[in-house]
């Protein structure tokens, strides 16, 4: 039985929007000249330089992952959309993993030792997996989504997130700093 179409809100399926959905049997992935991200695909082409992005990077940052270029105009295209990431071979996973490590700068937070509020604004204390860290967030319930069951993402105020995995993995006073402005 086949898998059904993905439609679009307005009832139109993907292919027909030009969305094109990378498969492993027709789609490889491999590092190419200077350690640039090279994708061929069966039947069409090779493109070189190719760079991944994240279509959900905090509710399913293994999923959905959107392949580019750039062309000879300087104009960045879509290549397609890989699924799920998973379902390619593991060295090509790779590939892609390190692709998306270029775009996406993220800290996992293992300790809060202080946050303070100013002038709308939280002042972020906190141990990461590169040391202790400072950063500032806007005090609004948009800067503080949900990662996973039990975490949490901190955008800053630069859009860099700061990703606590799981809340109930923080020592106890550690979450009640969080929990006195973080409560969402």
């Amino acid at each position: 039985m086949d898998a059904p179409v993905p439609q679009t809100p307005s009832g139109l399926d993907l292919a027909h929007v030009g969305v094109r959905r990378l498969q492993p049997a027709s789609t490889t992935i491999f590092e190419g000249t200077f350690s640039l991200l090279h994708v061929a695909i069966k039947g069409d082409s090779l493109y070189r330089a190719v760079f991944a992005m994240r279509m959900f990077p905090i509710r399913l940052p293994e999923r959905y992952i959107s392949l580019h270029y750039t062309d000879t105009s300087e104009k960045e295209r879509e290549i397609g959309i890989i699924d799920d990431l998973t379902a390619f071979p593991e060295e090509q996973q790779l590939l892609v993993r390190r692709s998306l490590s270029l775009q996406y700068h993220e800290q996992f937070v293992n300790r809060i030792h202080e946050i303070r509020t100013e002038y709308g604004l939280l002042f972020f204390d906190v141990e990461t997996q590169r040391g202790r860290e400072q950063f500032t967030m806007p005090w609004r319930g948009d800067r503080a989504e949900d990662f996973g069951e039990h975490g949490k993402v901190l955008l800053d105020a630069f859009d860099n997130r700061f990703i606590i995995t799981d809340l109930t993995a923080l020592p106890q006073r550690d979450l009640q700093r969080l929990r006195n402005y973080i409560y969402w």
